[in-house]
């Protein structure tokens, strides 16, 4: 295995208490692997994502578990063996709305060349520079150009670009194609694919739109609160899913066969009290007494699904 998060925990601690962002959280990666990470805002995708990265902005805190990245915990390191070895060189990370995340006054390949400078890249800067931009489909011309001289997806894509410059082995792409049209969407999707497929690259996809996910993963993740509600490979996640929430999730995708939409009723509970038993308990059409005074373990099947749910 490349990449196993086990019992994860990321607390935010505020005035009006502590905020449970991630609780308990277990997923792994595999070498050429696309991971999804699914859920409504508020239920701890990005913020695994930056644990991973040990980039959890303050005042949060990774307070438990372990990130084992071939076997070694990484959790264990200190900040600057961290960065110097892992950050961006071996788990890099496009960051959700990166396409503000260049810094307007200085050219796209200054700001590339900075990233592969600061990690002692050892070879010729702009021949570097012209050979990511060439890997993400961008004319290397466009490399001398001002972040605003550049589209939306020609931004994104140079990030990516950005992202790939030590060569890692893992890439988090947290809400890769927001604000993007459906066209670019695709466009960004398909990348993503060849790249995994071209650079043996594993991938966590986070991301809110699970019709998105169901074009690009392997597996998947469903977070609801930060709790894990399901988690199992895309065919059964899409085609027989088992937990309240996933199916719930899943009919609330847009598709020309639907008359209806359905929404979720009811609203994310607060993380910094919250409820015990199944979180999903104040919004679940199935829920009963044991739901809301014990905690599911998962019940795991034979194609692979695992479900933290007392249907089971």
């Amino acid at each position: 295995m490349l990449l196993e998060v086990q019992n994860l925990k990321v607390y935010f601690y505020t005035r009006r208490g502590v905020v449970r962002a991630v609780d308990d959280v277990n997923l792994n990666l595999d070498k050429g692997e696309i991971v999804g990470l699914a859920g409504e805002s508020g239920s701890g995708k990005s913020t695994i994502g930056y644990a991973i990265m040990r980039l959890v902005p303050n005042p949060g805190k990774i307070e438990g578990g372990k990130m084992l990245f071939k076997g070694e915990n990484i959790l264990d390191l200190d900040e600057d063996t961290f960065r110097r070895n892992y950050r961006w060189k071996k788990i890099s990370m496009v960051f959700q709305g990166s396409m503000s995340g260049f810094t307007p006054v200085f050219k796209i390949k200054d700001q590339i060349v900075e990233v592969l400078k600061i990690h002692g890249w050892n070879g010729d800067y702009d021949e570097r520079v012209k050979e990511l931009f060439k890997m993400v489909n961008l004319d290397p011309s466009l490399a001398e150009k001002y972040p605003h001289e550049l589209s939306g997806g020609q931004k994104q894509r140079a990030f990516i670009a950005m992202a790939l410059a030590l060569n890692p082995e893992v890439l988090i792409a947290d809400e890769p194609t927001t604000a993007l049209d459906v066209v670019v969407q695709e466009y960004i999707l398909n990348l993503l694919k060849q790249l995994r497929k071209d650079l043996n690259l594993s991938i966590i996809f986070i991301t809110h739109d699970l019709a998105l996910l169901s074009e690009i993963s392997d597996r998947n993740y469903i977070l609801y609160a930060g709790k894990i509600m399901e988690s199992g490979p895309s065919e059964i996640i899409f085609k027989k899913p088992r937990h309240p929430y996933t199916s719930l999730l899943i009919e609330s995708i847009a598709t020309l066969d639907k008359d209806i939409i359905k929404g979720i009723s009811g609203f994310m509970p607060d993380l910094s009290t919250p409820p015990k038993g199944c979180r999903f308990n104040t919004r679940c059409p199935f829920a009963k007494d044991v739901c809301f005074n014990e905690e599911p373990e998962f019940k795991k099947f034979s194609d692979g699904d695992e479900v933290a749910c007392w249907l089971y």
